[in-house]
């Protein structure tokens, strides 16, 4: 019987990482799964692109979910590589979903490099995402990839019973301003704010952005300063800027009242640490050699940083190759 869960951040195809993690908080594959005797694992999406053991990643989250060691929600990086093979519907002005850019063909080009020779195991995959929940609710606590929007969760939960998405939904999703992109794009990218015209941010992992990533936490933020949750500084004075009305309105609130939440997504750096003690984030920027982060709970009701859990990413994943 499970007495504890271990909360995973964006593995992003550091699949030989994500084995030392396993194994480091005493999991151990047995008949090709990791496994632990008391505890599951939560992996908070994002398994897939950027790094170089994608298809070790995958193969060690989907085995352990589908033989009951681990739960998992999707991720927009899940999301993107639906929405990017999925053909558009007839009439359509376009032919795929998401449409094959420069930029959105550079954010999935290791995953499909890494796939090549395997395109039975990808079509495999690509179905599998499908049945990712976006959200989950164990016990007393929370898991999104990234932001927990109680208006979005209920819309969802009305249109389906366990939180994942249908061919339907995914087309949908692709529609800027239906019910089903705002549920997408919050629960998966969170909430952003955009630039001032002729202001960008050249990011650290190589993107050129007009907007910022923003949190959903803070008590009564005032500016722009108060909410940014990236590692890029805003430019100039940016972070003096007052929020208006609007913004403060579309960021929501999480608040200290709430239960636990997990969250991925926000590539945070540094040593783990925690933004409010009912909220953690964990994602550090394991592709960019940052650190692929777990955090071991038991049921608390206030997280404790003490509980976190990581390993250093190297430069060259050249220990592993399979699941044992």
């Amino acid at each position: 019987m499970s007495q504890g869960f271990d909360l995973i951040g964006d593995v992003h195809g550091c699949g030989a990482t994500l084995a030392a993690l396993l194994e480091k908080m005493d999991y151990r594959p047995r008949g090709g799964v990791y496994r632990h005797p008391t505890r599951k694992a939560i992996y908070l999406g994002d398994l897939i692109d950027r790094g170089p053991r994608i298809r070790l990643a995958v193969q060690i989250a989907r085995r352990m979910v589908e033989e009951g060691e681990a739960y998992i929600v999707m991720g927009n990086h899940e999301h993107h590589a639906l929405a990017y093979t999925h053909p558009a519907p007839a009439g359509s002005d376009k032919r795929w979903l998401r449409e094959h850019t420069p930029r959105h063909n550079r954010i999935i080009a290791d995953t499909l490099h890494q796939y090549r020779d395997h395109p039975g195991e990808w079509e495999d995959t690509l179905a599998w995402f499908k049945t990712l929940p976006l959200y989950l609710e164990i016990d007393d606590f929370r898991v999104v990839h990234a932001c927990w929007d109680a208006a979005l969760i209920a819309a969802l939960k009305a249109r389906t019973a366990n939180g994942c998405i249908d061919d339907r939904f995914l087309v949908e999703s692709t529609e800027p301003g239906s019910e089903a992109y705002r549920i997408i794009d919050r629960l998966t990218r969170g909430p952003s704010i955009a630039l001032p015209d002729g202001v960008a941010i050249h990011s650290g992992d190589g993107f050129t952005r007009q907007s910022f990533r923003a949190h959903f936490w803070a008590t009564n933020p005032r500016q722009w300063g108060d909410v940014v949750f990236q590692p890029d500084n805003l430019p100039g004075h940016l972070d003096s800027r007052a929020l208006s009305e609007d913004e403060r309105a579309r960021l929501g609130h999480y608040g200290p009242e709430e239960p636990v939440l997990f969250i991925g997504h926000y590539w945070c750096e540094g040593i783990p640490a925690l933004p409010t003690d009912n909220i953690a984030c964990l994602d550090y920027s394991a592709v960019k050699y940052g650190r692929l982060v777990a955090y071991r709970h038991d049921g608390e009701r206030r997280l404790d940083a003490d509980r976190f859990v990581w390993v250093d990413v190297p430069r060259e994943e050249n220990r592993r190759t399979s699941v044992g």
